[in-house]
This record gives C-alpha cells, structure tokens and sequence, in this order.
C-alpha cells in the first residue's frame, strides 16, 4: 500500500526545482510535459509518459520515490487528444484515469513507495485555491485532494521558494499531525521524503524486508 502525496503550486512556485537533492540513484521522473528540469544535476526521468506507462514502471518496484511532473498535462493532453469527441463520456474517462493510477499507487506499490504528485493549481471565484482539473467530475463528485493524507504547497514571493505544510484557510493543504513542526519549510523534496519515510517508520520496514 504505497503512499501518494499531491504538491500543488503555480507554474514557477519551485515544484520541479524541490527535486533538486535527491541522488540519480534515488528517485525516477515521470515527465509528462517532457519540460527540461531547472537545474544541472542529471536525475532520471522518462519523458511523454502515459498512464501504461507510469503504471508499468511503478509495477517493476524499482526505486522507492517516483515523481510525476505535472501530473495535470495527463489531464490536460487527454482532453486535447479527445477534443472533437462530442458528449460527456470523454470527461468521464480522463476522470476516471486519473482517479484509476492515483488509487493504483495506494493498492498496487509497497508500503514503502512513495509518488509525488507535483501538479498545478486554479483559484476558485471565492479566492480559495484547489487541484487543477478538466471538467467538474473531479471537482463535484470525487474532489482529488480527498484521495491524499499529504498535500503540501510550494509558493514563492519571486527570491525566495517554500513549501506550505499547514492549511492557510484558502488552500487544501494538510500532513499528518507532527509530521512537520513548521507551517513553512525549504521547496526540498528530498527533506519531505525523508521526514515522510521517518514519520512512518519506512525505513525501518525496509530493513526488516
């Protein structure tokens, strides 16, 4: 029963660049947009994925961290690709396929695989900030932040990048109680990973195993 963890934030809210420190050997990329990553240090990543894709590459229980960046061009590229198809039926699919890996990576990983989610976000009319969909099905019937114990929120002020661990009143963050004693934390992937993997005690789980 793996763990997936959704990472909203704006285009330019430091996202991809929290990946920064993790090790080549650490971690794999499923690059959707197969957008080069913003910095030097070469990590893998697999570009132009599909969902058969990310689902046969998480079933191999290669590595223990995956990443998905963004995981709404999987949303968005599929209504695109659908765009002439008349009807409902079209969002109800890209709903369902999306639910479908997210409920994959929670039945179908180890306890001890963890995938990111790092995805962009839209603003309701209240001002209130949400996962970034296509259609209402998501939305109305299902609500993707629901399906995560860990949403985190990366922003900015333009200097300097952080991660919101706390929910602010207008976003759909949450962690788990004392998971982090800060509302504010560095845009490092790699910390969160390993604050998650202690909070749970994967680590030890991977010895035992």
């Amino acid at each position: 029963m793996g763990i997936p963890v959704l990472v909203l934030g704006e285009s330019g809210s430091g996202k991809s660049a929290s990946l920064r420190n993790f090790d080549q050997a650490e971690v794999g990329i499923f690059n959707v947009a197969s957008k080069p990553l913003p910095f030097r240090k070469p990590l893998n990543k697999v570009d132009g994925v599909s969902y058969g894709d990310i689902m046969r590459r998480l079933s191999a229980h290669k590595l223990k961290t995956y990443v998905i960046d963004d995981s709404q061009y999987l949303l968005a590229f599929e209504f695109f690709d659908r765009a002439k198809e008349t009807g409902y039926q079209k969002f109800t699919d890209i709903a369902l396929n999306f639910r479908n890996l997210i409920q994959f990576v929670i039945r179908e990983t180890p306890a001890d695989t963890i995938v990111y989610f790092l995805h962009h976000t839209e603003k309701r009319e209240d001002g209130s900030v949400k996962a970034k969909t296509i259609g209402k099905m998501l939305d109305e019937k299902l609500t993707v932040e629901g399906l995560f114990s860990i949403v985190l929120m990366a922003q900015t002020d333009g200097k300097q990048h952080w991660f919101l661990t706390q929910n602010d009143g207008f976003s759909p963050v949450k962690t788990p109680m004392e998971m982090f004693t800060e509302d504010k934390i560095d845009n490092d992937l790699k910390l969160v990973d390993t604050t998650i993997r202690e909070y749970y005690n994967l680590n030890n789980n991977e010895k035992e195993n």
